[in-house]
Order: C-alpha cells, then structure tokens, then sequence
C-alpha cells in the first residue's frame, strides 16, 4: 500500500524534467513536501515518535523505488535516519548519512562526499562511533564537481559540533550500504526496461535489433546481472530487523555495486550513440549507477569485509557461512 501510493507521487513529481530541473539548482520543494506531507519520512521511526514502526523488509520495495526513479533528494537518507535516532525526534527538513565523519587535528568534523551533502538540511553521522546529528547550515560545503551529482564535502567548526545523541554511530555506513545498494538495484531495473524497450523498437536491416542474437546474448547477460543484484540488495532488508546486518548489508552493496559497470555500459553500447545524449534519460540512472557504486566504498571495500569474516568463521564451507552468517 505504501509503495503504490509513493510511486503515484513519484510518477507525478519525479518526472525527468524535474530531475533535471533540481539537478540544475532548482527547489525541490514540491517533490519533498509530497513525500513529507504525507508521512511517508516517518515509516520507519518508532511508534512513540508517530512513525509506522515498520521493518526492514516492508521498506525494502520503497528504497528499490526510490531508486528506480532517480529520486533527487534524499528520502531514503530521511526514512532511515528516523530508525537510527529510535525515540530521538527527526528535525524537519532534508536528513542524509554520513558513514565516515572524522575529526581533524583542529577539532574540526569533516564528512567527505556524501550523498545529498549539497542540499541537505541535517547530516546524520557516526563519529568516532557516535551518532551525532549537524547541522549543515553551519558547514562550509564543497561539491564534487560532477555534472549533475548532488555529493558535497561538509566540513564544521569545533563550535558547532554538538554532543553525541548515541552510542550507534557504526550503524550509520551500514545503513547507508544498504541504501545504496536497493537504489542501485532500482537504477538498474530502469534501465534494463529502457534498454530492452529501444532494442524492441529500433530497427536495423528491416528488423528490430533485438532480434539479433548478438544483441539478445547481451541482454540475457544484463539480465542476469540485474536479478542477482536485486536478489543480492534484498539480503540486507531482514525481516523483524530495524537497521541492516553488517555482513548482509556488506554482500549486498559488494555484488550491486560488482554488477554496476556491466550493466551500464552494455545499456550504452546498445543504445548507440543516442545514449550518451544529455537530452535522453539513459544518463540520468547511469551517471548515478557510477556514483552510487563507489559510495560508502566500492565493491572491493565490502569485500574485504566479507573476506575477513570468511577467514575469522570456523565453517568449512562458503555455503555453510553465507547460510550461517548473512542469510
């Protein structure tokens, strides 16, 4: 019920024009106040703070969705951040997360190239472990210089660096991962609906180009690559779970992330060169494919994380630890 009435107000306001036109410095008021009129940021806080109180499974369809839709501010950010704070309030406005917040030597608090850091209100971070909630009206920002992306570096003055408000900082890059994987899983699922639609409509030698076995082989590839990362982003949304397992969220975002340049460039190599087109929608999912992937670390981060715990478990088998550990 509540992915059908968010893909409603996703069709009418997250349109291509308008993901262009917020891109381009634009408000995105009418987009975040559909999504923050009617509730839909207070999913997952808990009952006691008015949210719906609801798991990680149930929200698993809305993250894909979000994703699916090239959504340009940052409502996953905001719904997660809600499960993070637990009875804590949510202040009003755009939340983000930032994984990997650090403090200089001048006391200082910088989080480097997070999601949404140019237009967020607020900035959800661990830090040093704890979970602290800044203010990015008090920041000095610093975008990423890439066309479209909404990254930015934040950096506070010691002054304006509030106390911890938790002790669950570790879960934030977690969460993130998560996040990013699902969107990454949506990005794609658009894409591969685009690709397939062009090949069933252009035609070439008096026939579609999807019917061309060369063409079809590497549509069943994409395809292939496409379900495993769905598959592989569901892992991280557990049922009666409020935040991500770190290892499931791990192998999530390591085998999405893993699909990320496969998929994109054989959806560009079949679109031709309309493709690469700043006035077709291809780029608007492909250039967030690429950011997304290496967002709160790439596949060989995760990996890592993976490996270690493979090689730290007394299973005599990966079978045997995937079933015992991640799923």
């Amino acid at each position: 019920m509540f992915t059908e009435a968010i893909e409603s107000i996703l069709n009418d306001q997250c349109t291509p024009s308008a993901i262009r036109a917020i891109e381009n410095g634009g408000p995105a008021t009418a987009l975040w106040s559909a999504l923050a009129d009617n509730g839909f940021l207070e999913l997952m806080a808990s009952e006691s703070a008015g949210g719906a109180d609801l798991d990680l499974d149930a929200i698993f369809p809305i993250f894909v969705a979000f994703g699916r839709h090239a959504v340009p501010v940052p409502a996953a950010q905001s719904i997660a951040a809600r499960a993070l704070l637990r009875d804590t309030a949510a202040p009003a406005g755009m939340v983000t997360l930032a994984g990997h917040a650090r403090r200089e030597h001048d006391g200082s608090v910088v989080a480097s190239n997070i999601a949404f850091g140019s237009i967020a209100d607020f900035v959800l971070a661990d830090l040093d472990g704890q979970l602290v909630l800044l203010d990015a009206a008090q920041a000095g920002r610093t975008t990423s210089g890439v066309r479209g992306s909404q990254a930015a570096s934040l950096r506070w003055p010691t002054a304006s660096v509030p106390a911890p408000i938790g002790d669950n900082g570790r879960e934030v890059a977690v969460f993130s991962a998560a996040l990013h994987a699902a969107a990454i899983a949506g990005a794609m699922e658009r894409m591969f609906a685009m690709t397939l639609g062009y090949c069933n409509d252009r035609v070439q030698f008096g026939k579609a180009i999807g019917k061309f076995q060369a063409v079809q082989h590497q549509l069943s590839v994409m395809a292939e690559h496409v379900a495993c990362a769905c598959v592989a982003a569901e892992l991280a949304f557990a049922a009666g779970a409020k935040v991500p397992a770190p290892l499931a969220a791990a192998t999530a975002k390591a085998r999405t992330s893993a699909s990320v340049p496969l998929v994109a460039s054989t959806a560009h190599a079949l679109h031709g060169a309309i493709g690469v087109t700043e006035e077709f929608d291809l780029q608007l999912y492909s250039r967030r494919l690429h950011e997304w992937r290496m967002a709160d670390g790439s596949e060989a981060w995760w990996n890592r994380i993976v490996g270690e715990a493979v090689l730290a478990h007394s299973a005599t088998s990966i079978l045997q630890f995937a079933m015992e550990d991640i799923l």
